[in-house]
């Protein structure tokens, strides 16, 4: 029993103990109370210790919660010193304001005055073609618009005599043609160097048509598309290489861009055909071909007309013209009646028709089928308008453009194409009607002189 009292007790001081080495277990009673009397004293001092540690952790934070307090009374005190501060320089300033308004008195309108029109001179100069060569003259104008709008120093009188300066030199400019070096970026993008000449302030050319100034990137550039009429684009290379005081017709746009876009986005001949689109085509087509054979076939009966007439100047028969012929088949049958004779030379005749009349009706197909296609472009052109209203509304007339566009086209060109065919058609065909003509009649002569000859 007592053996078992004491294991129990040194059980519960190993657990309140911690963990304790295998070499140290307890040998008797005596040594096992010397062992606890060791833990209590080391326990003891531990607590003793924490205990230390926390009073000066907590001096600590009071010290440091002393100085915060300090340091929020101090910036507290700094704040209202500041606000006091500000609101005297608030009544500083607005009576300063007041005085200044009292002293200028009349020059307060003249420098609104003259605020106003530096930032309208601004904008003006920014897009004038003259501020190409001038281009300094912008900042002036931005600092001279600060300084007035910021209300701080006043415009001087340096600046008043140079802001009128540079709006007489603007009207002076406006009248002079000049002729300068600078980059030009041409159509392609590529920048070249080149000579322009800046007509006053509504024009700036070169030598191979006209120049356009952007006011945001301060450069000059080719523009995409030159008019198309030729007086223009020339006019410009003549007042390129004109002598000074050389009188040179040049077509000015005093609209200063307005006339010149109007005529670059003018359609050409080329866009008005590709309106019409693969209808359109198909009718410029058949009516080259239609053209080359009418070609072909008023070259070719008009030669048989020359030899026809010169035949009826001859008294032998010969074989290079369709009258030769029929009197050469006249010729190998006069032994024969006149029945006979008469088929003979109606034969003959007969033979020489296909050569005479080749080609003529397909010149006449042409004439109906091409007014036939443009009124086929007409109405898939409609059709093509019709969609467009359907899926986006009629607000927009450039989205119904194109098929418009193709639908008078391809009427326009069908037109275009059947009206000369009919024409060539009515030649052609009244050249081939007097070659026959004279056949049926040489060949009726014939026929009749063999007849009065049998009786």
């Amino acid at each position: 029993m007592k053996r078992l009292v004491i294991m129990i007790a040194a059980g519960m001081l190993g657990m309140a103990m911690g963990p304790v080495s295998a070499q140290e277990d307890a040998a008797s009673m005596a040594e096992l109370l010397r062992m606890i009397e060791q833990g209590q004293a080391r326990d003891n001092q531990e607590a003793r210790e924490r205990e230390a540690r926390f009073n000066q952790q907590r001096n600590q934070q009071q010290q440091l919660l002393n100085q915060a307090r300090a340091e929020r009374t101090r910036h507290e005190n700094e704040s209202a010193r500041l606000e006091q501060l500000f609101e005297d320089n608030q009544a500083e300033i607005v009576a300063a304001r007041a005085a200044l308004d009292e002293r200028l008195g009349a020059l307060k309108e003249l420098f609104g005055v003259l605020q106003t029109v530096a930032g309208d001179t601004q904008a003006r100069f920014n897009d004038s073609l003259t501020n190409i060569q001038y281009p300094d003259r912008s900042e002036f104008l931005v600092e001279l618009g600060s300084k007035m709008a910021g209300a701080n120093t006043l415009a001087s009188i340096e600046d008043i005599e140079r802001l009128w300066f540079e709006l007489q030199r603007e009207v002076t400019e406006s009248g002079k043609i000049v002729k300068f070096n600078t980059t030009v970026t041409r159509a392609n993008g590529d920048q070249e160097e080149n000579e322009v000449v800046r007509v006053g302030a509504f024009n700036i050319v070169f030598d191979d048509g006209y120049l356009r100034y952007n006011s945001d990137t301060k450069s000059i550039s080719e523009l995409q598309k030159q008019p198309t009429q030729a007086r223009y684009t020339n006019s410009t290379g003549d007042l390129v290489a004109a002598a000074p005081g050389e009188l040179v017709t040049f077509g000015l746009d005093v609209t200063r861009g307005g006339i010149l876009a109007l005529l670059v986005e003018s359609p050409t001949v080329k866009d008005r055909i590709q309106q019409g689109g693969i209808v359109g085509y198909c009718i410029i087509g058949l009516g080259i071909i239609g053209l080359l054979i009418a070609i072909w076939r008023f070259i070719g009966l008009s030669n048989d007309s020359r030899k026809v007439t010169a035949q009826l100047k001859r008294d032998t028969a010969s074989t290079d013209n369709p009258l030769g012929r029929v009197l050469a088949a006249y010729e190998s049958n006069q032994n024969a009646d006149t029945d006979t004779l008469e088929l003979k030379l109606s034969e003959a005749a007969l033979k020489e028709m296909p050569g005479l009349t080749k080609g003529l009706l397909f010149i006449k197909v042409i004439s109906v089928v091409a007014p036939l296609m443009g009124l086929l472009g007409t109405v898939t052109g409609m059709i093509k308008t019709f969609q467009v209203i359907t899926l986006y509304g009629a607000g927009d007339p450039k989205m119904m453009a194109g098929g418009i566009s193709q639908a008078l086209m391809t009427t326009v060109l069908g037109l275009v194409v059947a009206i000369p065919m009919v024409l060539l058609h009515t030649v052609v065909s009244g050249q081939s009607r007097k070659v026959i003509n004279i056949l049926q009649s040489q060949s009726a002569g014939l026929v009749a002189q063999h007849s009065e000859r049998s009786h």
